[in-house]
Formats: structure tokens, sequence, C-alpha cells
């Protein structure tokens, strides 16, 4: 009988803790940011909140792309992602009076998923594992 290893999905690395922590923390902090009233900014360019949206579950699918080598692992984090993003939308309008549901910020996030996944396709898909392994 072989020893359970934390993160038997997850790229050998040496460290896996810490890397697949630091992506739950990056998850939280967006789900926090996301249901948080919004400081007031100023004038933002039109459609500059988009890029916020996109640019944010990009670099969280991205990460993933780092931690896992499967295809069937990036689907379920990215339909997972997108889900989520959806659900923080949906919560936005429903429990919170200082913020909005947005419809293009939820597809937003998914393209946003779907260019961060698309990181598995170039070869920088295991960057943080030779980084890990120095």
């Amino acid at each position: 009988m072989t020893a359970y290893r934390f993160g038997r999905s997850l790229k050998p690395f040496r460290r896996p803790w810490l890397w697949a922590g630091l992506w739950c923390v990056g998850v939280a902090a967006t789900v926090v940011v996301s249901l948080m009233p919004v400081p007031d900014l100023g004038r933002l360019p039109s459609g500059g909140d988009k890029l916020e949206h996109f640019v944010t579950y990009a670099v969280l699918a991205a990460g993933a792309v780092q931690l896992y080598p499967r295809w069937r692992s990036l689907l379920s984090v990215g339909i997972g992602l997108v889900i989520m993003g959806i659900g923080l939308e949906y919560a936005q309008g429903a429990l919170t009076t200082y913020r909005v549901m947005d419809r293009a910020d939820a597809f937003a996030n998914t393209l946003g998923v779907i260019a961060g996944l698309g990181l598995q396709l170039t070869p920088w898909r295991d960057l943080l594992l030779r980084f890990d392994r120095r």
C-alpha cells in the first residue's frame, strides 16, 4: 500500500503545498474583492472594469495551468472558475446593495478563463515547475 501524497493530481513540485496554497489564496481574494464595496476611484475608462475581470480570471486559469498537468483537471478547474464568476456576479446583485450584477462582467470572466487555459498550449505551461526545481 502506498502512502497518500498531497497533490497527486498536481505536477511533481518540490513544494506543492506552497503553490497550491498561493493559488487558493488568489481564488479566495477574488471572492472577497468581488463582494466588498468598491472604493470610489473616479471615472474609469469605458470597459476598464471588463479588462480587470478578464485579467483576474485569466491569471487564475493560468495559475491552474501551472499546477495541473492533465486536461481533465484543467477542464474541471476552468468550469469551476466560470461557475464562480457567474455565481459572484449573481451574488453581487442578490446579496449586496452596493454592487450590481453585470452579465458583461460574467462574460469577461469566462473569456479570461479560456485565455488563461490557453497557456497549456504554449511552452510556458511548465514555468512554475522549472522554477520550483531550482
